[in-house]
């Protein structure tokens, strides 16, 4: 059974996405301020975090940012921030999904199922992607750039696995949001451009080539 942590300081939203979740055969688990949802990810284990950003103590994009120090952990941001610079900020963070508030539960469950999903099929097909020196492990998604091990997000790392499994091959930010996202997406499709980018620092190669006006893409490693 998958284990959910929601850090929701709103006791009826909490309620409520406890309830519909655990219904959905979830274990979930539940923290009040950002605080405390520290601290119960340093003493469990959770397969996916629900986060608020307006919070007590800590708000969650602290909070965001102090879970990928130590964690590739999936993270969905719920939140009443609808701004564009509130969600760049959120991904910016390193959160792979961002859900704004008032929200439907079905959907809410369908984002979280279509990251399960993609985990799971993974876990099962377990392959290593090799790219001059880069690996990239896709049953444990673990990404080694000259035998150091690089943090990716869920999300980061589902981009550049594409990449490597097409080289050549040009995607559009449609194409990437299509093939990662999983579901019909309605924000800015920018937000790929902001992945692209932490994808490029955090590796320190400047693998993934821009094709204007058309996309991105990664060379054939045997290109002349």
């Amino acid at each position: 059974m998958k284990k959910i942590l929601v850090i929701e300081d709103e006791k009826d939203i909490q309620n409520i996405i406890k309830a519909f979740l655990e219904n959905a055969d979830y274990k979930v688990e539940t923290a009040d301020d950002g605080l405390e949802g520290i601290n119960l990810i340093q003493k469990n284990s959770y397969d996916l975090v629900l986060l608020d950003i307006m919070m007590p103590k800590i708000d969650g994009f602290v909070v965001c940012e102090m879970i990928r120090k130590n964690s590739n952990i999936p993270i969905i941001i719920l939140t009443a921030l609808t701004d564009e610079e509130s969600q760049l900020k959120g991904f910016d963070k390193l959160a792979d999904d961002y859900i704004t508030k008032p929200f439907s539960m079905p959907i809410v469950l369908k984002h979280i199922e279509a990251i399960f999903r993609r985990t799971d099929n993974n876990n099962e097909t377990s392959n290593i992607l090799k790219y001059k020196n880069m690996i990239l492990n896709t049953e444990n998604y673990e990404v080694y750039v000259d035998n150091q091990k690089v943090s990716l997000t869920y999300r980061e790392f589902e981009i550049l696995k594409i990449f490597l499994e097409n080289q050549g091959k040009v995607f559009s930010r449609d194409n990437i949001l299509n093939s990662i996202w999983n579901y019909d997406y309605f924000g800015d499709d920018k937000i790929v451009n902001t992945h692209i980018k932490n994808i490029r620092k955090k590796i320190g190669y400047d693998y993934i080539e821009t094709v204007r006006g058309v996309g991105y893409k990664i060379d054939k490693e045997d290109k002349k």
